[in-house]
């Protein structure tokens, strides 16, 4: 449209140019092609027919995996200590120590705290609260020990009077047995099969 009212005003103007000077001259071809040219491209931008309904949505790409995709850190990275409650330290460092063959770790003098780094990895801490009033009582959690050899183990727990709970439990891929601490928490001894 734009195209079409520029020419039309081109030739407007020339006409008004050759009335005033008295010659009868034709316009230039150039601008005639313009014309030409402005009309062509009006005719190749047509609006989209109204008939045709609108095409549906694609649906979104899944998110990108792997290398491509930017993972944030991850908030946690490992189980820094595991943390069974204690009324009773020196009860239960000699249950851990001498019956379980812990060796103690991080301790305070008080048996507030103390720690048993175990060789493959990770930290089982007791904690015996200071304040008896907002103390936990004991067996709100379990823990499992990875062990070597759980029928020697057994044995040797057996014979020491350690509370067992239920027989031994055969897994797909595992053995274990469930015990209780001397403050009643549960220990799960675990060992996987080949071993």
């Amino acid at each position: 449209m734009l195209a079409h009212n520029l020419a039309s005003r081109y030739e407007t103007s020339m006409a008004t140019k050759t009335k005033s000077r008295g010659v009868k001259r034709q316009p230039p071809k150039a601008p005639q092609r313009a014309k030409v040219k402005a009309v062509k491209a009006l005719k190749v931008a047509k609006p989209a027919k109204a008939a045709k309904a609108a095409k549906p949505a694609k649906p979104a790409k899944p998110a990108k995996v792997g290398r491509a995709a930017k993972v944030a850190k991850p908030m946690f990275e490992k189980v820094a200590f595991t943390m069974f409650s204690v009324t009773d330290p020196m009860r239960a460092r000699a249950f851990y120590e001498g019956v379980l063959g812990l060796t103690r770790g991080l301790a305070s003098p008080s048996g507030t705290w103390t720690e048993y780094d175990l060789p493959g990895g990770g930290c089982l801490a007791l904690f015996c609260h200071p304040d008896p009033a907002f103390a936990r009582g004991p067996g709100g959690a379990s823990v499992a020990l990875e062990v070597a050899d759980l029928d020697a183990l057994n044995a040797r727990l057996q014979a020491a009077g350690v509370v067992y709970q239920g027989g031994m439990i055969h897994g797909p891929r595992c053995r274990m047995s469930n015990i209780l601490d001397s403050e009643g928490n549960a220990l799960i001894l675990h060992q996987l099969a080949g071993k």
